[in-house]
């Protein structure tokens, strides 16, 4: 572990301690070290130097459009290697939400959620998108048997 001093003002360093206070924080280092992640993500996402990633995609529509429903599963079906599971909550008579976890080439992630989000009746969507090395652990079997078509399964580990 390395350790390094900053010095802040009393204003931002009351701020950041109501801050880190509200979320749940033990200490400043858990914050610091929370803080530069998520900065150093967006650098690499920002730089496109994160090929792979698991990403969170969730968006409202109302159900009563026309095939929407039935366009949305079908658009999940045709990118199955990037859709790992989704979520289905009624809002009310109208409005659904999704949440679909994603995994995979951070391009075709974005690509397929620009797309979701697009479609006509669609409404507050938003990606969460986190770098990942998804080829750590493809090659290891743990002792576990997955059977003869599945004898390995996918790690996907945040990059930072």
């Amino acid at each position: 572990m390395e350790r390094f001093t900053i010095s802040l003002d009393e204003k931002l360093a009351k701020e950041f301690d109501r801050l880190i206070r509200e979320r749940g924080y033990d200490n400043r280092s858990e914050a610091v070290r929370d803080i530069l992640r998520e900065k150093l993500e967006t650098s690499r996402l920002e730089r496109e130097e994160a090929p792979d990633c698991i990403a969170a995609l969730s968006y409202v529509y109302n159900h009563h459009e026309r095939d929407l429903a039935e366009r949305l599963t079908a658009a999940q079906h045709a990118h199955h290697d990037l859709t790992v599971s989704t979520l289905h909550a009624h809002l009310d008579h109208e409005n659904c939400m999704e949440a679909v976890i994603l995994r995979g080439p951070t391009a075709a992630v974005r690509a397929f959620a620009d797309s979701m989000m697009a479609e006509r009746g669609v409404r507050h969507g938003a990606l969460n998108l986190i770098p990942a090395d998804l080829n750590a652990g493809r090659q290891h079997h743990h002792g576990h048997h997955h059977g003869p078509d599945h004898p390995y399964h996918v790690h996907s580990r945040p990059k930072s």
